[in-house]
């Protein structure tokens, strides 16, 4: 058993599944994951994953190593290339938080500044994040998720023309210098972190490899081009994916409470922080578990 979690052997637990009123998302109820799950449980949690997208499990006191050990259950961890904002000991863990320290951010305080999927930069994007709440601010911070299945389904066939077979670049570094300028959680990188993030090329529509579904894969934030398309075409189509994606009927707000966990499915979804009242403090831990290459 996994020293992470206490020494009780994995018993089954009575918890609830909640879809929320939105286009994706469900609440987990009564569930403790200080506690190991035993293989039942953890597949009704894997099933719904699948089937909403975005779990919010309520009420979680987890430690950080909990939090990496329920992650890796899903597969092997990425290690973000901003080391800077490891938590200490626990470099698997993203410190996402506008907290600055003795002149010194704690962690990346702009995180989700702009519509995307998790490391869609990388050869083998994530599979999917956890973003465990630390300090919430007593207003603002929430996040928004967007259903690229829903994206897709929706997409007129002009457009669905228009992408499906085409592929598109996606680099870290795309608006990183945007970024940059405008806040202080955008260090200069060193060669041997660029070198981690070099442009990488992935299908405009990818295949969910769990459930075959498609799903919409571009963002404002990591897309740059689509290839074999002059760059005004390009540019043109991405703009019209990305307002079409991001469209009311795709989206669901998370407004936090203290101590929630959010799982997302970063194959089937893009998000979005909406932002943090600067006065106010914000930290969260993330981790994030390698999918697999897009097709």
């Amino acid at each position: 058993m996994n020293t992470a979690y206490a020494t009780r052997a994995a018993e089954p637990q009575a918890f609830e599944i909640r879809p929320l009123d939105a286009p994706l998302g469900a609440e987990v109820l009564g569930l403790d994951l200080t506690r190991e799950l035993d293989d039942g449980d953890f597949a009704r949690i894997h099933r719904a994953h699948l089937d909403y997208h975005v779990l919010v499990f309520r009420d979680q006191h987890i430690t950080p190593a909990q939090q990496i050990a329920f992650s890796r259950r899903f597969g092997p961890l990425q290690i973000h290339v901003l080391h800077q904002f490891q938590l200490p000991g626990h470099p698997e863990i993203l410190i996402v938080s506008n907290v600055v320290e003795n002149g010194k951010p704690i962690g990346l305080g702009d995180a989700g500044h702009f519509w995307h999927s998790d490391l869609s930069y990388k050869e083998t994007p994530s599979l999917g994040s956890m973003l465990h709440a630390q300090e919430l601010p007593a207003e603002g911070g929430d996040t928004v998720f967007a259903n690229m299945h829903l994206a897709w389904d929706t997409l007129p066939e002009a457009l669905r023309r228009a992408v499906e077979g085409r592929r598109a670049e996606h680099t870290y570094l795309a608006k990183y210098g945007e970024l940059q300028k405008r806040s202080p959680w955008r260090p200069n990188l060193t060669q041997e972190q660029i070198d981690q993030v070099k442009p990488v090329v992935h299908p405009v529509v990818r295949t969910h490899p769990e459930t075959g579904k498609k799903a919409l894969f571009v963002s404002e934030h990591f897309t740059t081009r689509i290839l074999d398309l002059p760059q005004d075409e390009s540019d043109a189509l991405l703009k019209e994916l990305f307002e079409h994606s991001v469209r009311p009927g795709h989206l669901y707000r998370h407004v936090w409470s203290p101590h929630d966990m959010v799982f997302w499915d970063n194959r089937s979804l893009m998000h979005l922080a909406a932002g943090t009242p600067d006065h106010l403090r914000r930290k969260l831990y993330r981790t994030t578990i390698e999918g697999d290459a897009p097709f």
